[in-house]
């Protein structure tokens, strides 16, 4: 059965319009950019036709005072045509760096903005390539190519309008006789890739055999297979010998042909051109003139088949860029947001129904009132929804059905910012940014003051191991908090999550990953940082929850169980089952 191959999507200019409102803002610079290109080729157009006049007036006719003339004008002229070369280099660089400067931070942003349902299925690598190397490659797009395309094209079209008006019948002879020069020279490109190809195909298979032999050295002398391993080796030296010779056979052939195909071109042309002057119809300088103007379009032509491909790659990259930027809001933002201040905490969940795809529930009815400053546990086996629950109060998600509330008001009618500046979060896995002690607890909290950063890291009892330090609250924690250790990190963020004073605190695992002695220790922090405020917290090490107000046991989805811890032993259900379970693996030896 043959495997059906996945079409390429096509690449539409497209992308180039929806570049614009990031190019626009700066269209003055734009503009003085592409009077640049239009004098830099006038300016690569006006050579050959000095080079007639110095033929037709100072060699032919003796004009000395046009000699005097002609030396200054193409003094003048490559002067002019350097200086709008770094002007126009100069002014698209500028726009391009501004403008894609502009769509990286639009990017960026979008991508924050994206639900973590989007994101959870996208690969970090994939998206950061996106903020970069794409963006790069259309900064590409906006400084060299385009203006590659325009000054070649301009150079080209002006050159093909000198040739029409030197000659025009001689033009359409060089336009019977120049794409067939032109025809072949491709074709033997075309050749000298496919064979570069193979070469580096067999250069690679004598890697590999080297590379292989190499890594299984202990299993070719276990089996004395040197001279057999030398042989392969010998072989495949041969092929590639062969491959490069022959190479050099096709290089050199084709190099010949093409170089006598474009002689005889240019002789041709000479020769018809030649006519023409002697016949009177056409001067000396104009025929100079003219062969000039025809090799002088190769660049232009060379240029413009290259930015063909280099055009492609860009708006690809534009197609990927705008691929995210076009993404649908998931969490549409109310137009008239609530603010709640203060916020009382509050937490009330009415018949919440939610799935992270279509039809596979993972929570399913869930009705719940949280009290304000009751602290609530939330157990269950892996995968039964405990994670889900807590985070659909930040709001990082919207239930399909049903209504979450903080203060009797649906999150979604709230401004997301205050909402969530009033929610601490400590996960399993705290993650330290790079910068100071200070900044990672009073990270997101830019009001918090000295006093206020102190007072949290006392609460989450890790004051004394940061002013034991030579530096203190200065002191750099490393990239990603590496050089902490776990318990030193989860406190650090339990004063991060508490220094801003929030209401509503959620504890996801946060003490699952630690020894039992360091986990005594976070108890108490915990403790401390869940005084008067409204806790979840989601605990898979059932010792840890013993004393929370209420414990809500969670099963595929539904509450089954809530109460206290010995309402529930009492009960002999799911929770007796699971308290049971946990304590006999401890009591092993």
């Amino acid at each position: 059965m043959k495997q059906k191959t996945k079409e390429k999507k096509p690449v539409s200019l497209g992308s180039l319009k929806k570049l614009l409102p990031f190019i626009l803002p700066y269209r003055l610079r734009l503009l003085a950019a592409f009077g640049c290109m239009l004098a830099a080729s006038v300016s690569g157009v006006l050579p050959p036709w000095l080079l007639k006049n110095v033929v037709d007036d100072v060699l032919i006719q003796k004009n000395s005072l046009m000699l005097n003339g002609l030396a200054v004008a193409i003094v003048l002229l490559f002067v002019l045509k350097n200086l709008a070369g770094y002007g126009q280099q100069y002014l698209m660089v500028w726009v391009g760096q501004r403008a894609l400067m502009d769509l990286r931070v639009a990017l960026y942003g979008k991508i924050q903005s994206l639900s973590l349902t989007y994101l959870h299925k996208r690969r970090v690598g994939e998206l950061l390539s996106r903020i970069t190397g794409d963006v790069a490659t259309v900064q590409g797009l906006v400084s060299t190519t385009i203006v590659d395309l325009v000054v070649q094209t301009l150079t080209f079209f002006g050159m093909a309008g000198f040739l029409i008006y030197l000659n025009w019948k001689l033009t359409l002879f060089a336009l019977l006789v120049i794409p067939v020069a032109f025809k072949v020279i491709h074709f033997a490109s075309q050749r000298l890739r496919a064979v570069g190809h193979a070469i580096q195909q067999e250069l690679a298979s004598l890697s590999a055999i080297a590379y292989e032999a190499l890594s299984a050295i202990r299993i070719v002398r276990s089996f004395a297979t040197e001279e057999q391993e030398l042989e392969r080796f010998r072989r495949q030296g041969e092929a590639n010998v062969r491959a490069l010779v022959h190479g050099t056979q096709i290089q050199a052939t084709l190099q010949g042909v093409v170089e006598v195909i474009l002689i005889v071109a240019l002789a041709l042309l000479l020769w018809v051109g030649g006519r023409e002057v002697i016949a009177g119809s056409m001067t000396p300088g104009e025929l100079i003139a003219f062969l000039g103007y025809l090799g002088f379009m190769v660049q232009p032509l060379r240029v413009i088949s290259r930015i063909v491909g280099s055009l492609q790659q860009c708006l690809a990259s534009a197609d990927r860029i705008f691929e995210i930027l076009e993404v649908p809001e998931t969490l549409p933002l109310p137009e008239r947001p609530v603010f709640l201040n203060p916020v009382r905490g509050e937490v009330a969940f009415e018949d919440v129904w939610f799935a992270y795809e279509p039809g596979r529930w993972i929570l399913k009815g869930v009705s719940l009132l949280i009290r304000p400053g009751e602290r609530i546990a939330v157990v269950g086996s892996t995968g039964a929804g405990k994670t889900t629950l807590a985070d659909l109060v930040p709001r990082f998600y919207d239930p399909q059905l049903g209504v979450v509330k903080i203060d009797g008001v649906d999150v979604r009618q709230l401004d997301l910012k205050t909402l969530r500046k009033q929610i601490g979060i400590v996960q399993q896995d705290p993650v330290l940014l790079k910068g100071t002690m200070a900044y990672n607890i009073a990270y997101g909290f830019e009001e918090a003051t000295p006093k206020a950063i102190r007072e949290a890291a006392e609460k989450a009892g890790i004051a004394d191991f940061i002013e034991s330090l030579p530096q203190g609250y200065e002191t750099e924690v490393g990239e990603r908090g590496v050089t902490m250790s776990g318990g030193q990190r989860q406190r650090i963020a339990i004063a991060r999550a508490i220094v801003r004073d929030p209401r509503i605190l959620i504890l996801d695992e946060a003490t699952s990953s630690l020894d039992t002695a360091v986990e005594h220790q976070i108890q108490q922090a915990m403790k401390l940082a869940m005084k008067g405020r409204t806790s979840i917290v989601i605990a898979h090490r059932l010792s840890t929850i013993l004393e929370s107000d209420r414990i809500l046991v969670i099963d595929a989805g539904r509450i089954v169980e809530a109460g206290t811890h010995e309402s529930l032993l009492a009960a002999q259900g799911l929770y007796a089952r699971l308290y049971g379970l946990q304590f006999r693996e401890s009591a092993k030896p």
